[in-house]
């Protein structure tokens, strides 16, 4: 079953169970997966689906940051909600020493030295990596294997 597939049926469970917080969330990612449909006129696999889940956690991570800052800490808690609910739909994480180790890897296959070749290296790990890391880290992990 594709995770899109998955999406659908995790949707109607929750209108089964009457669970309007989660069918609220996945209908949201339901939403952000068809608008890419239509803009683009392509039918979403596994790995663009993956990515739009990323971006939808990426941003309740900066709501989460700036709600906290502002001292609303009920919308704060609204969005860590339903980050919890994106991240079902992500594969599992890779771990630091993970992460180093594959950048380390590809820094070696592309022969990268020096930070100028951070958007090369970057480019190659973002295609192997996606989805299966947070980003950020994979950048620090990226710079500190350059400056090495």
């Amino acid at each position: 079953m594709s995770l899109k597939d998955q999406i659908t049926e995790d949707m109607k469970a929750a209108m089964r169970a009457k669970d309007s917080e989660r069918l609220g969330t996945i209908r949201l990612l339901q939403a952000a997966m068809k608008q890419k449909e239509v803009d683009e006129r392509i039918e979403l696999d596994d790995t663009a689906v993956i990515a739009i889940v990323d971006k939808l956690i990426k941003q309740r991570k900066d709501s989460i940051a700036a709600f906290t800052q502002a001292g609303r800490q009920d919308l704060a808690d609204k969005e860590a909600a339903e980050m919890t609910v994106l991240q079902v739909y992500l594969p599992a994480r890779l771990s630091a020493d993970e992460i180093a180790t594959e950048v380390k890897a590809i820094v070696t296959e592309l022969g990268a030295s020096g930070p100028g070749d951070m958007g090369k290296v970057m480019g190659a790990v973002k295609q192997r990596l996606a989805g299966k890391a947070d980003m950020s880290a994979v950048s620090a992990a990226v710079k500190a294997a350059l400056a090495g």
